[in-house]
């Protein structure tokens, strides 16, 4: 039995990933660290604990360029030294990522590496890219999207670019965690609009 393609994301009620100009040196653009302060309650007990630990168990990454460029392509190692699949449109000649990295150009080829790769657990997914691209392409299992109690205004959006196609959620699992609302949806496959 093979484990979900499951999105792992921090997300303001607004629906930004980062703050505005993310880039090289400001990975989450301005004010985008926010949405990340739930993690520093994550060695305690409670549900932001769990959550991070449930990340940590998964069996391989599949990642978007931008993401995995943005945060210093993780010196070749996301965690625990699992494989990490990087969806890239063009590969450049020498250009070989570090550790247990490598680039993948079709997004079908980068589920089943992955699949094969998690051994049953799930495969987590990083970057805006990747998620939308998997979700027009019917491959995306789950979401858990981590719900932060803000409004950022401005920035990287999550869902930008479904190519206006209905997706119907269903949700699984609900933890309140301090600062944060842990969501975990099942998703149903896309379907164009009415």
């Amino acid at each position: 039995m093979s484990g979900p393609i499951r999105l792992y994301m921090s997300m303001s009620l607004d629906g930004f990933i980062a703050g505005p100009d993310d880039r090289t040196g400001q990975e989450l653009g301005r004010g985008g660290g926010r949405l990340f302060n739930w993690l520093d309650d994550r060695d305690r007990a409670g549900p932001n604990g769990q959550v991070f630990r449930e990340a940590l168990e998964t069996g391989a990454v599949i990642a978007g360029r931008r993401t995995f460029e943005l945060a210093g392509r993780w010196q070749g190692d996301h965690h625990a030294g699992v494989p990490v699949l990087v969806l890239t449109h063009h590969v450049d000649d020498g250009d070989v990522p570090p550790g247990h990295t490598r680039f993948v150009t079709d997004l079908h080829e980068s589920v089943r590496e992955a699949r094969a790769a998690a051994g049953g657990r799930a495969v987590l997914v990083h970057g805006a890219g990747a998620a939308q691209s998997l979700l027009r392409a019917g491959l995306l299992d789950e979401m858990e999207i981590h719900l932060v109690q803000v409004l950022l205004g401005d920035g990287r959006r999550l869902f930008d670019h479904l190519a206006g196609r209905r997706t119907e959620l269903e949700l699984v699992r609900r933890l309140d965690g301090r600062d944060v609302v842990h969501l975990r949806y099942r998703v149903h496959r896309a379907s164009d609009p009415a």
